[in-house]
């Protein structure tokens, strides 16, 4: 059953043993935060070279036009249902533990998930597609998407710290508590039956799309990227003399941790951020110049820049607010059973919906396409 954990002498043990593989391999001279840069270059080159061959993107599986957004849902919810599955077995196992992780915070936030997730929602249909999607497609040449993640990460970074804290902190404090059942597995059923039931419906939806074999043998192959992160950040890499913190695949934070790296290395450790956002350009380029999808590409108007600058700032705020994007709450958060990460994506949803559908149609004509999303 899923709420098997071992004891503490098996987890030590483990440990010990992993410990042992890292000096036979001299990576002892590592400290764990280089060597989690190390492991999110490589995982987020992975997520990159897969994304981009998929054309990984929850806006276009949510709005996207008729004749992909079928298949690019599909394509999703495969992801999910392994992300899902892999990361619960590492929970069942003992090697993980979503405790003390803010994810499963007993007071919920719900002010600042909802509008936070709203904000992202409409932000990623006017940049025509959420942080996950643009990181991709700077790696393949697209200026318009290394600007929106630019403009992202100082907006991020603002409403954590900067001027915009202040919005943060009063919207947070609005909270719900939830007691005992910040999570699925507190509930009736437990992790088990939340775990299958998520996995089944993630992938009947899939099966429902039509998804090729080749792309969902991929598409599983991005999901369980998930559980490789949250096992090497949460369970090999950790350290009670250098600790680290425990992450997944993400883009809000760790766009912030590579802009200012990038500007001030000398005085900020590298760390799984950004080593991930690198590795996901770095794959995506290689991806698109082995299959000549690589194009340099920039703003064409100035009502098209606007509603990019619009959109980068909406999600900025948001991802913050909400607690992650569409891949950190979604793809990563689900998993973990958290009942504030669905609430988070379900708020993206909505507002990418009412995006779309209100709002887009009133723009539409000034907003260029990136293109193939």
């Amino acid at each position: 059953m899923f709420q098997i954990s071992l004891t503490k002498p098996q987890r030590n043990a483990t440990l010990k043993g992993v410990v042992d593989m890292f000096e036979q391999f001299s990576f002892e001279t590592v400290t764990p935060m280089t060597a989690s840069f190390i492991i999110a270059l490589i995982i987020g080159g992975l997520f990159g070279a897969l994304a981009q061959h998929l054309k990984f993107c929850f806006r276009s599986a949510l709005v996207g036009n008729q004749g992909s957004k079928p298949l690019l849902r599909g394509i999703w919810f495969t992801a999910l249902g392994a992300a899902l599955l892999g990361t619960q077995l590492l929970v069942a196992t003992g090697y993980l533990s979503f405790e003390d992780h803010r994810l499963l915070a007993q007071d919920l936030p719900i002010l600042a998930i909802i509008v936070g997730g709203l904000f992202f929602g409409i932000g990623m249909v006017f940049t025509r597609g959420c942080i996950s999607r643009l990181t991709v497609l700077a790696g393949t040449g697209n200026l318009r998407a290394l600007t929106v993640i630019i403009l992202f990460a100082v907006i991020a970074h603002a409403t954590l710290k900067g001027i915009l804290a202040p919005v943060r902190i009063w919207l947070g404090s609005v909270t719900v508590p939830l007691d005992e059942t910040a999570s699925l597995a507190d509930l009736p059923g437990g992790a088990t039956f939340w775990t299958g039931a998520l996995a089944l419906a993630a992938f009947a939806l899939a099966l429902k799309s039509g998804l090729k074999w080749r792309s969902g043998i991929l598409a599983l192959i991005l999901g369980l990227l998930v559980p490789v992160a949250w096992i090497g950040t949460g369970f090999i890499l950790q350290d009670e003399f250098d600790p680290i913190v425990m992450q997944s695949l993400s883009f809000t934070s760790p766009a912030t941790d590579l802009l200012f790296w990038s500007i001030a290395s000398s005085s900020i450790p590298v760390g799984f951020g950004a080593g991930f956002i690198l590795g996901v350009m770095a794959g995506a380029a290689l991806a698109a110049l082995s299959k000549g999808e690589f194009l340099w590409q920039a703003f064409e108007t100035a009502q098209q820049t606007r509603y990019y600058f619009l959109g980068a700032f909406l999600m900025g705020v948001g991802g913050v607010l909400a607690g992650g994007c569409t891949v950190g709450a979604g793809l990563a958060g689900i998993p973990t059973l958290s009942i504030a990460a669905i609430l988070a994506l379900a708020a993206i949803a909505a507002g990418g919906l009412f995006a779309q559908y209100v709002l887009q149609p009133k723009v539409h004509s000034n907003v260029s396409a990136i293109g193939v999303h």
